[in-house]
């Protein structure tokens, strides 16, 4: 068996809109999403949803399961989208200062573990760059503009509680933010450049700066005033902005410097956004995939552990989401036996023991997901669950790697394989 620290967090995770359905039930108003994928409110708060959240704590409490709270998981309100154009309105930050302050109101006596914000680079870059993420933005220049203001609100969340909260509550905010692992694909210097290039202008644009104040270097560079500045005030406010690293991790690309003076160059510029960094990302033909199309390759969230506890002074880090979507499980029989996931999941936390043993501060890890569940863009197509959902009838059974993963949670180990 493969121990890990005692203390050691286990979880899963989900994500309201992607579970809990129930959409014109009890005052719930329209997010974006459901206008993005098919009245808006901006009033009082809406105590009906309160006492849902206030009775779901509680029940997790009472199973001694610890509540981790994510305030936002890219579900905006629609009015917020349709009378101030959103993440695009730098007042929007103000709105998430006050949405937070009620959860931490409300809930801040039971919760002890907050996030603000799960994946801000979706939310930038996939709803307001190439648009397949709510509201469905098409831009080059929005997507810096969204990242900003999700930075910003941020640290106004993280300043409530602070100032407010923290003190009386005992408890911790932090940031999620979702990365791949980025591998040179040679070992010359300028593919190593190119590799942490990749890094810095996915992970780093969000988590720079929430430890340093700003942005890398690297991004002020090469797109000039096409990022914002920071104000004085919102340095100082995002400069050690978090009390833990939250990561998603996921996968892993080959990056490589591009060739110079092609007709690429020009392909690249023309994909927007994502072409700013200037790498050449590819995958190793010999990389298995996931039903999502991503690489399965365990040893790179142990990579991006060790880059992260370098460049960010060895934080405390909890992975809040990993885990796989795989083909064939629409058929109920075949997911139930999901020895793919299993084999998944126990590479992946291999590497993570590999990480610990390295000298990383992993403190804890979530699968995503615990259930079955609406997977954005694709609906119901892809299945990350340790439990299997009838989506017609709603009866849960749990597939394999939720036993497997049960074991590996009670014994705070992996189980060593047969």
């Amino acid at each position: 068996m493969r121990r890990f620290p005692p203390n050691f967090l286990w979880g899963t995770a989900t994500a309201a809109y992607q579970i809990e359905g129930a959409a014109r039930i009890d005052g719930r108003g329209p997010s974006i999403w459901d206008a993005f994928s098919q009245i808006p409110g901006r009033g009082d708060v809406n105590e009906k949803g309160v006492a849902f959240y206030n009775e779901l704590i509680d029940c997790l409490i009472e199973n001694d399961i610890e509540p981790w709270v994510t305030i936002y998981h890219w579900d905006l309100p629609l009015a917020l989208q349709m009378e101030m154009d959103g993440l695009l309105n730098p007042d929007i930050a103000k709105c998430f200062a006050d949405y937070a302050r009620v959860c931490f109101d409300r809930f801040g006596d039971r919760v002890r573990h907050w996030i603000t914000l799960n994946e801000p680079w979706c939310c930038a870059l996939l709803g307001h760059g190439n648009g397949c993420f709510a509201p469905g933005r098409v831009s080059n220049t929005e997507p810096y503009v969204a990242a900003h203001n999700l930075l910003r609100a941020h640290a106004y969340m993280v300043d409530v509680y602070r100032r407010e909260f923290q003190k009386r509550q005992k408890g911790v905010i932090g940031i999620t933010n979702n990365c791949n692992w980025y591998e040179p694909l040679t070992d010359s210097e300028e593919d190593r450049e190119a590799a942490n290039r990749a890094l810095e202008f996915s992970l780093g644009w969000f988590a720079d700066p929430v430890y340093f104040g700003d942005y890398p270097q690297s991004m002020r560079d090469r797109l000039g005033s096409k990022l914002p500045e920071f104000s004085a005030e919102d340095r100082k406010l995002l400069r050690g902005s978090a009390d833990f690293f939250g990561l998603n991790h996921y996968s892993t690309n080959l990056a490589a410097e591009p060739a110079i003076a092609t007709a690429g160059e020009t392909a690249r510029r023309d994909r927007g956004i994502i072409g700013d960094h200037d790498v050449d990302l590819s995958d190793h033909p010999s990389w298995e995939k996931t039903d999502m199309g991503w690489s399965i390759v365990p040893w790179g969230v142990r990579n991006l552990l060790q880059w992260i506890d370098r460049r960010y002074e060895h934080p405390p880090i909890y992975i809040t989401e990993n885990g796989c979507a795989m083909p064939g499980e629409d058929d109920r029989e075949v997911a139930l036996n999901d020895t793919g996931r299993l084999d998944y999941l126990e590479g992946y936390l291999g590497a993570c023991h590999e990480a610990i043993d390295s000298g990383v501060d992993l403190r804890g890890y979530m699968c995503w997901s615990m259930m079955d569940n609406f997977e954005w863009e694709y609906g119901n197509s892809k299945r990350f669950g340790l439990t299997w959902i009838d989506f017609k009838t709603g009866e849960r059974f749990p597939k394999a790697s939720f036993r497997w993963y049960s074991t590996v949670c009670t014994n705070n180990a992996i189980p060593a394989t047969a």
